[in-house]
């Protein structure tokens, strides 16, 4: 496949406009150009990025008047996953911020997919206006759940994240597919009076988590990573993201922590417009300028 390259005519937006009211998303294959309107550089900064598949609710850049997209920008929220914290989007958070974009980190618990999803929930409604979900690894999960219930949520990004459905749980998805390393090999446990918080092992971490990282980074991170309860890997989701709402995902291509053919199927599954980065699972440190590009899209086709 090849790298996106920006939109260059009105001719190149109607045929990416036909296509998708033509075809159903799971069958549209034509990869799309990121508008110039999404990120100024956009072409430089996802050079090596593919899109292999649309989504029916990724409609053509020009398609909204040009006064609507001057409106207010809508507010992003970025989850973090298990083992990190609100740091892992610092460099999206500042990208986005220079752009213009309110943007939210919450502090997830990381207690589990009931009680961290209610906690989102409950966050979400002191936010007015249209909204971005951005979720990383097991704020995927998260994301889904509370956007059910939120009729200000718009549009849905997935960086190396989870995508579940009603009925499952993280941790068979990722037990499906060959190619993650986390497992008791390499984490641990530690009681923490009502169950167990979850550990990656300092010796382990940046094969697992953050594989392109220096190595002196990494380390860092692993010396402050989050715990999670150990139940959420094992715990059923109960609601999934409504269909109409548009999904954007980035699979990372060198993810050691959710394999990335489990990413790639929760996305197709889902009918997200997906993109493929060479990456280790922590893509929005590795790759904060792609992930950056890919929100400010999301943001750009609100409907």
């Amino acid at each position: 496949m090849k790298s996106i390259k920006p939109a260059k005519s009105a001719k190149s937006a109607k045929s990416a406009q036909a296509a998708t009211s033509a075809k159903s998303a799971k069958s549209a294959t034509k990869k799309w150009a990121l508008s110039a309107a999404a990120a100024a550089g956009a072409a430089a900064l996802l050079s090596g990025v593919l899109v292999t598949t649309a989504s029916a609710h990724d409609s053509a850049p020009g398609s909204a008047p040009a006064v609507a997209r001057q409106q207010a920008k809508p507010t992003v929220v970025l989850v973090h996953g298990a083992f990190e914290d609100t740091s892992g989007w610092s460099g999206v958070t500042s990208r986005l911020q220079r752009a213009g974009y309110p943007v939210v980190v919450p502090a997830v618990p990381l207690r589990g997919v009931a009680s961290d999803a209610t906690y989102l929930e409950n966050l979400l409604k002191t936010i007015p206006g249209p909204l971005v979900l951005a979720g990383h690894s097991y704020g995927g999960a998260l994301i889904g759940e509370v956007a059910a219930h939120n009729s200000n949520v718009k549009a849905l990004v997935y960086a190396a994240a989870f995508i579940p459905q009603a009925g499952e749980t993280i941790g068979a998805l990722n037990a499906q597919f060959p190619g993650s390393l986390l497992g008791p090999d390499t984490s641990y446990t530690v009681d923490n009076g009502n169950g167990s918080d979850l550990y990656i092992k300092a010796s382990s971490f940046r094969d697992v988590f953050a594989a392109d990282r220096p190595a002196a980074q990494a380390a860092v991170t692993a010396a402050g990573q989050r715990p999670i309860d150990a139940s959420a890997f094992t715990e059923t989701i109960t609601g999934a993201a409504p269909a109409d709402i548009p999904k954007y995902a980035i699979v990372a291509d060198q993810d050691h922590a959710i394999a990335p053919a489990a990413e790639q199927f929760e996305a197709t599954r889902a009918g997200a417009t997906v993109y493929h980065v060479r990456s280790s699972h922590d893509v929005a440190v590795s790759h904060p300028g792609t992930v950056t590009s890919v929100i400010e899209r999301a943001a750009t086709q609100l409907r």
